[in-house]
């Protein structure tokens, strides 16, 4: 083999990972830009009143649109903004990782070969793992708890006909929207881009790390506008003072068991369970999902003890822990958010048969 020969293969061998990889984010951008435009279709079409009895009428107002500017703005930019910062800190000052390599870090990674391997032979891993964490998890939960403990409340307040209807016309409104900003932004290779997905996409998921995020937000969009119809087959299985609490057994233990696993395995899980799912390096921990489960299990418990209740209850909330944890280890990096919170509800709905019907 020739000195040309060879430099081609080695070329080819080094190219071929990340093409691959590129085609599968492409195909993810594809993907999210087709369930977006289904989920548009279903935020707009009841203003020519089709389909209104789904999710409602998003009434274009100055009301609704000052509500989805500053909610977008406070959610997308600024807290955004916030972690891209925090991140950008730690990768600096915990990691000791140079300019250069923050700068590929933030970039969309899909303009060229994003080296991976090498950071990791320049920085710990450990390190970068627990900085990928905080700069997930640190905003997220904090928003995503503020906003289940104002939807508990509601919910418990209203006991309206369906459960989920906090689901309804103007936040799935907003999801589509948001999804398309991200889309839009997905390819970028700068500020913008590094805001927006700075905070979310791992060092650890390489050139797919804004796949993955994609991924992620159009799955919880679908999320939204699924668990309208499946509330409205579930609630009349249940009393109207326990919505809130089915509402914390879909939503809030699938928050708990994901957080929590990935902060147990990002802190002092040993990354050796080999994992489908989207993303350069898919590993978890066995200390990540006990983790998880632990939580899981004290939360749904929790919840059911809170409102009173048990026998029948602490089963529910038993299986939906487990389910949770099950799917969180089991389903594709990416899926979990979908699967998790599909499954409980999907649970819920089958006790509630099984039990009243």
């Amino acid at each position: 083999m020739n000195t040309t020969t060879l430099a081609s293969t080695i070329t080819t061998a080094v190219l071929d990972p990340h093409s691959e990889r590129q085609r599968l984010a492409d195909r993810i951008f594809y993907f999210a830009v087709a369930v977006n435009i289904v989920l548009t279709a279903v935020a707009l079409l009841p203003l020519a009143g089709i389909g209104q009895g789904v999710i409602g009428r998003f009434e274009f107002n100055p009301r609704s649109m000052l509500t989805l500017v500053i909610g977008f703005a406070f959610f997308n930019v600024f807290w955004a903004f916030v972690w891209y910062g925090v991140k950008a800190l730690l990768l600096r000052f915990f990691v000791g990782m140079s300019r250069e390599d923050r700068k590929k870090v933030f970039a969309s990674r899909m303009s060229e070969p994003f080296d991976l391997a090498g950071l990791l032979s320049r920085y710990s891993e450990r390190r970068i793992r627990i900085t990928d964490m905080i700069g997930r998890r640190g905003g997220f939960i904090s928003l995503a708890m503020a906003m289940f403990f104002y939807l508990y409340a509601d919910i418990a307040a209203k006991q309206s006909g369906n459960f989920a209807s906090a689901f309804g016309a103007q936040t799935v409104f907003d999801s589509v929207f948001s999804v398309w900003v991200f889309l839009a932004l997905y390819y970028v290779d700068g500020f913008a881009g590094a805001v927006f997905f700075g905070a979310q996409t791992r060092v650890m998921d390489g050139t797919l790390a804004r796949a993955n995020c994609m991924l992620i937000l159009t799955l919880w969009s679908l999320f939204k506008l699924v668990l309208v119809p499946m509330g409205a087959q579930i609630a009349p299985l249940y009393p109207a003072d326990q919505f809130a609490m089915l509402f914390a057994l879909i939503w809030g233990t699938y928050l708990v068991v994901d957080s929590c696993s990935e902060i147990g395995g990002s802190l002092y899980g040993t990354m050796k369970i080999r994992v489908r799912g989207v993303g350069d390096v898919n590993r978890k921990s066995i200390g990540g999902t006990v983790t998880g489960l632990v939580a899981g299990l004290a939360f749904s418990i929790g919840v059911v003890l809170v409102n009173g209740l048990s026998g029948f209850y602490l089963a529910l909330a038993v299986t939906v822990a487990l389910s949770s944890s099950a799917l969180e280890v089991f389903s594709p990096r990416g899926t979990d958010d979908f699967t998790m919170a599909t499954g409980n509800a999907l649970i819920c709905w089958f006790f509630g048969a099984w039990v009243f019907a």
